[in-house]
């Protein structure tokens, strides 16, 4: 692990090396060494384009570790030659850390190109990508395109059950200031229905519990 994180940061150097000893060997040694020399170059520069540092990134922010996970994506200086998938993966990060530190405007913008760059390999995360941007409005205070934005994202499908509750319990609370009661009541259902793990969801799903119930509808 030591080594694979040696080599995502500091792949063009390695590359270089690589590079030089290809050419001495070329010129001092054999040419299959030299050549194995440039393959390894060449499937280096490709993965520092199609992949970035983005597992390191990845795992910095599994950990909770923002400031390494900012550091780390800063060193992707050509974020669309990155693989389609990893590019999506990219964007939505970028914009997870542009949340982080309350630049909402830097956060839509990402998560709207990481909604356009579309693969079919990691399959369909536009629910993901629409329920982060739903977020994003609410934040800003646009309540009506989240609502619309929340909508959509469950219409396209969220996979995680805590994010899906999340969603519920949001459009929940939107359909209580649009005195849409009924609707209101329905989007919580389903939330409790889904019986989320998460600390907050479950704190949330309390408070909303005692609203409800004192609402007519």
């Amino acid at each position: 692990m030591k080594f694979l994180r040696f080599y995502i940061l500091y792949r063009l150097p390695i590359i270089f090396i690589l590079v030089i000893l290809g050419v001495l060997s070329h010129l001092y040694y054999d040419v299959v060494t030299a050549w194995i020399c440039y393959i390894l170059a060449l499937f280096s520069i490709i993965l520092y384009f199609m992949l970035g540092t983005m597992r390191l990134v990845q795992e910095a922010v599994s950990e909770g570790d923002v400031d390494s996970a900012s550091r780390y994506i800063k060193q992707i200086k050509f974020p669309r030659l990155l693989f389609k998938p990893v590019r999506s993966g990219y964007y939505m990060l970028q914009s997870n850390l542009a949340m982080a530190s309350d630049d909402l405007t830097t956060a839509e913008s990402n998560i709207r190109k990481s909604l356009n760059t579309k693969s079919s390999i990691i399959g369909n995360i536009k629910g993901e990508n629409l329920l982060q941007l739903g977020f994003i409005q609410l934040k800003k205070g646009n309540h009506k395109e989240a609502r619309l934005t929340l909508v959509e994202a469950v219409k396209e499908g969220i996979s995680d059950k805590e994010s899906l509750a999340a969603a519920y319990l949001q459009l929940c609370s939107l359909e209580i200031q649009r005195t849409q009661n009924r609707v209101a009541k329905d989007y919580f259902r389903k939330a409790k229905a889904l019986k989320p793990k998460s600390e907050e969801i479950v704190k949330q799903i309390k408070q909303m519990d005692k609203q409800i119930a004192r609402i007519p509808g």
